[in-house]
C-alpha cells in the first residue's frame, strides 16, 4: 500500500507539472493579451491581468480622437453639420475606410459616425487635420491630452491606430480613456452605440457585436491589426451599475467577445456581493492567477522621445476584412486561442482528495451569513470539487468574526477552487487549515 501511494504521488505530480508546462506555453502563444474590468462609480477594479502592460492600441485609438473632437464640439470651435475638408492625405489611408475623394467633405456628426461603426481610417485622418493642421501634430495634442487625463502609459502617433511600433498604451489606460469619454461628454457617448448608419447610400454596420448581444451593453468600441490581436472597449450596465472592461489581444474577434462577455458576467457578480452590507473583510486571492508574459515593446517615456516609424505590419484596422477567414478556420475553436483556454480552464473539472488546505470566502459578524455564503461557494464549485465540505469557525479576539471557509482540501485543488470562485464574481483566499 505504501509504494502504491508513492507511485500515485509521483503521478499526481507528474501531471501537476505537465500542467503548469501546459500553463507557460498558454501564455507564451499570446504575449498580446491584457485585459481589466471597473466599477465605474467606485473606482474599484473587479478584474485584472496585466493591465499595465505596453500594448498597440489598434482602433481604440479613435477614442481618442473622438475625445478631442467632442472637446472641440463642447467650447463652440466646431458644429455636427460642419464640413470637414478632405486632403489627399487622408484620402490615401488604407481600409477600413469610407473612400473619401481628395477635396471632398464630410460633415462632423457623419464623421463621428464613421469613426464609431465604420472605424474608418480616411475619415480619422480628416478630423486630425481639421484639428491638429497636420496628423502628427493632431497625434502629439492627443498624446498630450492622455497625459493629462492619467493615461501615462500611452504615445499617439497617428490618429487612426494603424500600425506603428510607437504607439502603444495599457488596458489600464484604455479603460480610463472609456470612462473619461462617458463621464465628460455624456452628451455625445450615445454616438458609440451606434449599429449602422447611411453615407452617400451606402449603409454600413458595426461589427462591434457585444453592444448588439450583451444584455446592457450601451457602448464604445473595438480595433484590430495583426500587432495587437483583437481588441474591445467595453461598457455595461446592470442594476443601475455600470462597469467598463477592456479586453487586448485576442485571437479572433469571437472568443474575444467571448471572453469579454464572461468578464463582464463575473465583474457583475462580484460587484453584487460586495454591494452586501455585512463584509468584515473581503479576502483575496494568493498566486491562483494565470498572468500572461508581457511583452512590450519599449516603455512609453523612450517611445515619447523616439522618431516616428512605422511599422512593417498589414495595413487596415478591419474585423471585417478578415471576417471570411475567421468564420471558416481560426474562430471554430482553435486550440492555441489562449482566451478560449482561460475560459475552459475556469469550467474544467479536477479530482480532490483530503487535505490540510481552505478556500476562506470572507469573514463575518454573523455566524448565518458566514454560513451562508461558504455553502454558495461550495454549491459553485460542485462541477469542479465533489464533497467540498464547509467550515465556519469563530476567530479568537475581542470582536466576534466568523471565517465563512471551504476545507479539507490539498493545495493545488484549494488555488484551482479560489481561481474558480473568483471567476464566478466571489473573493476568496487560499489558507491552511489545522
Amino acid at each position: 500500500m505504501r509504494s502504491y501511494n508513492r507511485h500515485y504521488l509521483g503521478v499526481a505530480v507528474f501531471f501537476l507539472f505537465c500542467f503548469q508546462l501546459l500553463a507557460i506555453d498558454t501564455a507564451q502563444a499570446n504575449p498580446r493579451y491584457a485585459a481589466i474590468v471597473i466599477d465605474v462609480e467606485s473606482g474599484d477594479v473587479l478584474h485584472s491581468a496585466n493591465a499595465d502592460a505596453t500594448r498597440y492600441p489598434a482602433s481604440l485609438t479613435k477614442m481618442m480622437t473622438l475625445y478631442l473632437l467632442f472637446e472641440a464640439l463642447e467650447s463652440g470651435n466646431m458644429h455636427l453639420s460642419q464640413p470637414l475638408p478632405v486632403s489627399s492625405h487622408a484620402a490615401s489611408m488604407p481600409a477600413s475606410k469610407l473612400w473619401l475623394a481628395a477635396g471632398s467633405s464630410i460633415a462632423v456628426e457623419d464623421a463621428i459616425k464613421a469613426l464609431v461603426v465604420r472605424s474608418a481610417n480616411d475619415v480619422a485622418v480628416v478630423v486630425a487635420e481639421a484639428l491638429g493642421g497636420t496628423e502628427s501634430g493632431f497625434a502629439r495634442m492627443m498624446t498630450q491630452r492622455a497625459q493629462e487625463l492619467g493615461m501615462t502609459s500611452t504615445v499617439f502617433r497617428n490618429a487612426s491606430g494603424l500600425p506603428d511600433n510607437a504607439q502603444v498604451t495599457t488596458a489600464r489606460d484604455m479603460a480610463t480613456l472609456s470612462i473619461r469619454v462617458m463621464q465628460d461628454f455624456p452628451q455625445y457617448y450615445h454616438y458609440f452605440s451606434t449599429q449602422s448608419f447611411t453615407y452617400r447610400g451606402t449603409t454600413h454596420t458595426s461589427h462591434n457585436r457585444l453592444v448588439r448581444n450583451y444584455p446592457g451593453a450601451d457602448g464604445l468600441k473595438t480595433g484590430f491589426i495583426r500587432a495587437s490581436g483583437f481588441n474591445v472597449a467595453t461598457s455595461a450596465i446592470r442594476d443601475n451599475r455600470r462597469i467598463v472592461s477592456v479586453v487586448m489581444g485576442g485571437f479572433t474577434a469571437a472568443s474575444r467577445d467571448t471572453h469579454m462577455s464572461d468578464l463582464l458576467d463575473r465583474g457583475f457578480a462580484r460587484l453584487s456581493m460586495l454591494q452586501r452590507g455585512d463584509w468584515i473583510a473581503r479576502a483575496d486571492v494568493l498566486g491562483d492567477r494565470m498572468e500572461l508574459p508581457d511583452s512590450p515593446p519599449a516603455s512609453a517615456q523612450q517611445l515619447a522621445a523616439a522618431p516616428e516609424s512605422r511599422a512593417q505590419a498589414p495595413s487596415g484596422d478591419s474585423e471585417q476584412r478578415y471576417s471570411f477567414q475567421s468564420e471558416v478556420g481560426i474562430e471554430m475553436g482553435s486550440a492555441d486561442d489562449p482566451i478560449r483556454a482561460l475560459i475552459a480552464q475556469a469550467d474544467a473539472p479536477q479530482q480532490r482528495s483530503g487535505g490540510s488546505w481552505a478556500v476562506q470566502v470572507g469573514a463575518f459578524s454573523d455566524a448565518d451569513q458566514a454560513r451562508y455564503l461558504a455553502s454558495r461557494a461550495a454549491d459553485q464549485l460542485a462541477n469542479l470539487l465533489s464533497d467540498v465540505r464547509v467550515s465556519v469557525a469563530e476567530s479568537g479576539g475581542d470582536q466576534r468574526v466568523f471565517r465563512a471557509r471551504l476545507v479539507d482540501m490539498q493545495e493545488s485543488d484549494a488555488h484551482s477552487a479560489c481561481h474558480s470562485l473568483r471567476a464566478q464574481g466571489m473573493d476568496c483566499m487560499v489558507v491552511a487549515h489545522n
